[in-house]
């Protein structure tokens, strides 16, 4: 009777000890996870750096502005020069663009130019002529506007598009994992 106590005991003790290293291993992560996210935005803008050849490859001429038929159909379409990625969409977009307040917004998203820079892309409809507005964003304004999915979907872009980077890719994978499974 008194070995089997024993061997109980010394079974609770390995058990506390594997509690007390899963402890110290959660508060790590949570101490990485809360570093990582107070340099969110410096990540992004990095990010988008790497990713300017990535966006020349598989990059979108967007509409600048196009005339609408009674189809909804655009004809006698204008792109914008350079090629974009679009990272997400405002599930709320701004009432008004910035460049014209008698223009509302009905569809706004985040994009990424070949440039390596951030735009809110602002499209307007008035019956017959959708037209748009690329309003200039930093880094980290995109990421208060539309949140860590746009990590995730540039983190996305490169990994399908950057032969030969792979470590870096690895490295924002790891990264990546961290935002998600631990943000508020």
């Amino acid at each position: 009777m008194v070995k089997k106590m024993d061997e109980i005991e010394a079974g609770l003790k390995k058990l506390e000890q594997k509690i007390e290293e899963l402890e110290k291993l959660q508060a790590k992560s949570d101490t990485l996870s809360q570093e990582i996210r107070s340099h969110d935005s410096e990540l992004l803008a990095r990010m988008a750096k790497s990713a300017v050849p990535v966006v020349k490859i598989v990059g979108l001429n967007m509409l600048r502005m196009g005339k609408q038929d009674t189809k909804g159909e655009i004809y006698d379409p204008a792109y914008y020069p350079q090629k974009m990625i679009i990272l997400g969409k405002a599930a709320e977009p701004a009432a008004f663009r910035p460049d014209n307040a008698q223009k509302q917004v009905t569809d706004q998203f985040c994009v990424l130019s070949e440039e390596g820079k951030f735009f809110e892309l602002m499209y307007s409809f008035d019956g017959f002529l959708t037209d748009s507005y690329l309003n200039p964003i930093d880094s980290k304004t995109a990421i208060e506007h539309y949140g860590y999915d746009i990590l995730f979907m540039l983190y996305r872009a490169m990994h399908d598009y950057l032969k030969g980077e792979e470590v870096l890719v690895e490295s924002l994978e790891n990264v990546i994992g961290y935002i998600f499974a631990r943000a508020p």
